[in-house]
């Protein structure tokens, strides 16, 4: 049994969160879609149903990280045993190589969005595991955007500086939903979203055929063919979600679960597959000795994510050879606990998002992930529907030959990533840090903090943390020690600031189970970084 005297409930950092005790939780990085998930608890729901109605509200409450045009993945615990899910989209079929002029697929606009499979999540959460109709579950959403929300400060921080982005504003649709009286709205000023409530409706009556071969395909499509896309109605059709098996790594006597490929969780496993080879328990949790063997086994974990890492069937090697025990054990030689490095990919072949979590009292844990990826994604809205696009399919490269190669129907690689903790086969934790390749990087920092150095999720949570970026160059959080800092310039770490308009250090939500559910509850934390909350009862 997990108990709460494994944390030093004392220690913290300067923090507006304090650690949330309840049998019923949901953590979001909004008040709104938290309090929706806490009212389909309230109704007689579940964790998952909990979940749906928060993600639902999320759309409209931080347009910046989703709508209802993003991806979703999902990890689940039902009471019994994990679950998996993958509705990440896959690419329109006219999306051959050739398809493509220059070298990348592009940051913005319709030729960078693959099919969106959010919408198609949700339906398959319900009908698996809800407990509520699917129509009550988005009631709430519908509520907050015929009614109007508040914009809060971090939201529109962010909302304003992609109002700066000619590349975001200039795309269709998006001037026309997102920036009313011409700009982006002031902290307090009411946003109302009357186009996304009436697909909220179509979605919920039709359980989600409107998007995808109902009215909201057609008018997608056609939106398409009139704006330069190339998505059809037979792509939206063919989208199918994936129920998937959670991949498994052991640390620090638990178990962390992430959703396989196309996704980038194995990142973090593999980081925490190296990091087991040096005794960083040894070193002061904010010391530079420890910060640097962390971020020397994140570089090491993205060489090889970077370069092998895409649709499973298209990738060179397997999950199992990159988390194979020998061969990390191999790659943690190459630290240097004295200098940064920059590292190439190994040899393991042998011969803009929002994240919420929500657990009740039965046992029902979710770890629920969704994203348009870049902040606004692709910046194509749907005119009369408040679909807000995705930007997935900047995620392929046209590098011939890569595992990632930009091919028709193929997913892209992926980088929201929900994330499950667990001991002896027993749940322990649902949690995730959303923020673009921050996410692998937050899962282990916050899990270093939890299992080697005993901080509660709240203080894990708040934190100081880094960000890796390329070769030499990462970010470190103004709070991390001044002399931790200047340490790890001295080994070479090249730290700069941070030059962009959505992304920073990522924002996390955990529940970690106390017990018996339904006597001694959960513990859980919200990151301060985002406008968000946990709430309970």
């Amino acid at each position: 049994m997990n108990t709460p005297h494994r944390f030093d409930w004392s220690a913290g950092y300067p923090s507006q969160r304090s650690p949330l005790f309840a049998r019923n939780v949901v953590s979001t990085s909004h008040p709104l879609a938290a309090q929706a998930g806490l009212r389909m608890l309230h109704a007689g729901g579940n964790a998952v149903d909990a979940a749906i109605a928060a993600a639902a509200c999320m759309t409209l409450v931080e347009p910046c990280s989703n709508g209802l045009g993003s991806d979703t993945f999902c990890i689940l615990w039902d009471g019994k045993q994990l679950h998996g899910l993958n509705a990440s989209g896959r690419a329109p079929a006219a999306w051959t190589p050739d398809f493509f002029e220059g070298q990348v697929v592009p940051r913005r606009g319709w030729n960078s969005v693959t099919v969106p499979g959010a919408v198609s999540g949700w339906v398959a959460l319900s009908e698996r595991f809800g407990k509520l109709p699917f129509a009550d579950l988005l009631q709430p959403a519908i509520e907050i955007a015929e009614r109007g929300y508040a914009v809060p400060p971090i939201v529109q921080g962010k909302w304003a500086m992609a109002a700066a982005l000619s590349e975001i504003t200039s795309q269709p649709g998006f001037a026309q939903a997102f920036l009313p009286n011409g700009r982006a709205p002031a902290v307090g000023e009411l946003f109302r979203f009357a186009d996304a409530a009436r697909s909220l409706k179509l979605i919920a009556e039709s359980k989600g055929e409107a998007f995808y071969r109902g009215e909201i395909a057609a008018a997608l499509a056609r939106y398409a063919r009139e704006t330069g896309g190339a998505m059809t109605e037979a792509d939206l059709a063919a989208h199918q979600p994936e129920w998937v098996t959670p991949l498994a790594k052991d640390y620090a006597g638990h178990t962390l679960h992430e959703i396989p490929p196309n996704g980038q969780g194995i990142a973090a496993q593999m980081a925490l597959g190296l990091l087991e080879h040096w005794d960083v328990a040894a070193h002061a949790v904010d010391s530079p000795e420890a910060q640097h063997l962390m971020i020397e086994a994140m570089k090491l974990a993205f060489a090889d994510v970077y370069r092998f890492v895409a649709e499973p069937g298209a990738m060179p090697v397997s999950a199992a050879q990159l988390l194979d025990p020998a061969y990390l054990a191999e790659r943690a030689k190459l630290i240097d606990p004295s200098r940064a490095q920059v590292f190439g990919a190994g040899n393991p072949i042998k011969g803009g998002t929002i994240y919420l979590t929500a657990a009740d009292e039965s046992g029902m844990m979710v770890s629920f992930i969704q994203s348009n990826y870049m902040g606004f994604g692709s910046g194509v809205v749907l005119p009369g529907y408040g679909i807000s696009l995705q930007n997935r399919g900047h995620g392929f490269t046209l590098e011939a030959g890569h595992p990632n190669q930009v091919a028709p129907g193929k997913r892209p690689f992926h980088t929201i990533i929900p994330a499950f903790l667990t001991k002896g086969g027993a749940p322990v934790m649902s949690f995730g840090v959303m923020g673009g390749n921050m996410q692998p990087q937050g899962h282990m920092q916050t899990l270093v903090r939890m299992l080697n150095y005993g901080q509660n999720p709240q203080a894990a949570c708040d934190g100081p943390r880094w960000r890796f970026n390329e070769g030499l160059s990462i970010n470190v959080e103004p709070h991390m020690p001044a002399a931790t800092i200047e340490a790890l310039r001295a080994r070479g770490h090249q730290i700069g600031d941070i030059h962009d308009s959505y992304q920073d250090f990522g924002a996390g939500q955990f529940i970690w189970r106390l017990g018996d559910p339904s006597v001694d509850g959960y513990v859980a934390a919200s990151d301060p970084r985002r406008d968000g909350a946990a709430v309970g009862w």
